[in-house]
């Protein structure tokens, strides 16, 4: 699958459309869209695509993959100077840049990567995927199946590692041979440290990893937070099990998913700064006493709708189960064996107020791998967010680790 004469930054044909795109759906101001996921005939933006392998599940079955992508800086005539980008649960390709058309909303970690930042887009050139089974341009629930309708409930569940074979093709697809740094954090963290052993396996070479606010392993207290998320979303009777695509605006699963991120959104951040924020105040004039709410539950609230007005209910349940998959030791004798294979220098940071993925997690990590610089742990008001919130902290860090100079405004 190399293509050694496509050029990274030439954007390659979008898919053809088939079925129903976002722009010819009925849409009102007020309604919240039945799927907010990229379509087949909405803009591209600075997305471009790779039509790649068919791809042979872990869990059986194979499936034909596009990945939508973007770059930024130029691949140098050496080809060394790559650095991958790998998103979380909710993100996308969208790492820099404003919001417009095809993007919802502006670059994720503009302040970690571009011009004069840690991953300064003059000296690297940078690959950022949406996920396999995402909604932003990638094969997915809401993306078209070969018959022309959306996957849905068809969709099969794929693994993290499936997710890495996906982007292994990609890799080979722009003729990059080796990564100089694979960095992601939360759910793409997951996929870092599956790169540090498959990457390696498939013959493209990884230099160097950083490991942010993640884990080698699932916990049991993740999959019980993530358990009640699903059941929210599937409990929804405009979910459909999954085949709710053609309904209208207004008529999706919006609910659930909206309940789904209040849930996700509290291990997101830290009891002391929403005691901090919000206290037990009531939410403008409402009385909690007679039906209001308090102040704390707006917020969920506010949320929760924000979220089910850019994402999609089904790939929020699919990449959901993905992570639930990740275990870095599974047939690899365990964890601390794999992560003692991994041979690429690594950076691991932890956020100390992350109730989500624990600093005792990332400890872990950093302790298994043989080429790993001390464990960095950033003070955070802000929980597991920190990691898109702290830059001043973050963004030394990494540009110290990557020998770039921090030049982070």
């Amino acid at each position: 699958m190399t293509s050694p004469d496509l050029s990274p930054l030439a954007p390659a044909r979008p898919p053809v459309a088939r079925g129903r795109s976002a722009a010819t759906r009925r849409t009102s101001r007020d309604a919240v869209p039945v799927t907010s996921a990229w379509r087949v005939g909405d803009p591209v933006g600075r997305r471009q695509f790779a039509d790649l392998a068919t791809l042979d599940l872990e869990g059986g079955g194979r499936l034909p993959v596009t990945l939508a992508y973007e770059t930024w800086g130029e691949l140098n005539e050496a080809r060394d100077n790559a650095v991958l980008v790998l998103h979380a649960l909710t993100a996308d390709s969208h790492v820099l840049g404003d919001a417009g058309d095809g993007h919802p909303t502006a670059g994720w970690w503009s302040e970690m990567v571009g011009p004069g930042r840690p991953i300064d887009t003059d000296r690297w050139f940078v690959v950022a995927p949406n996920v396999l089974g995402g909604c932003q341009g990638s094969t997915g629930p809401a993306s078209n199946a070969p018959d022309g309708q959306p996957w849905g409930s068809r969709f099969p569940v794929v693994t993290v590692r499936d997710q890495v074979a996906a982007e292994i093709d990609l890799t080979r697809e722009l003729g990059i041979g080796s990564w100089a740094l694979v960095v992601g954090a939360s759910m793409g963290g997951l996929r870092v440290l599956e790169w540090a052993l498959m990457g390696p396996e498939a013959g493209i070479g990884v230099d160097a990893i950083t490991v942010i606010a993640s884990t080698a392993q699932t916990s049991a207290d993740q999959i019980a937070w993530a358990h009640s998320q699903l059941l929210a979303i599937r409990a929804d009777p405009k979910f459909r099990g999954g085949d709710y695509y053609d309904a209208e605006d207004g008529d999706g699963p919006h609910v659930g998913l909206s309940v789904a991120r209040s849930i996700a959104h509290t291990t997101y951040r830290s009891a002391p700064e929403l005691n901090e924020r919000f206290g037990r105040v009531p939410q403008g004039g409402e009385d909690p006493l007679h039906g209001g709410r308090y102040a704390v539950q707006s917020y969920l609230d506010h949320h929760g709708d924000k979220l089910s007005r850019r994402f999609d209910a089904g790939t929020y349940v699919r990449l959901t189960e993905s992570m639930l998959t990740h275990d870095l030791g599974r047939d690899r004798g365990g964890v601390e064996t794999a992560l003692g294979q991994i041979t690429a220098r690594a950076l691991v940071v932890a956020v100390d107020s992350d109730r989500l993925f624990l600093p005792a997690e990332s400890a872990r990590v950093q302790r298994g791998i043989p080429d790993a610089e001390p464990l960095h742990v950033m003070h955070s008001d802000h929980g597991h967010d920190g990691f898109l919130i702290d830059f001043d902290q973050l963004g030394p860090i990494v540009a110290e680790f990557l020998g770039t100079p921090d030049r982070v405004a």
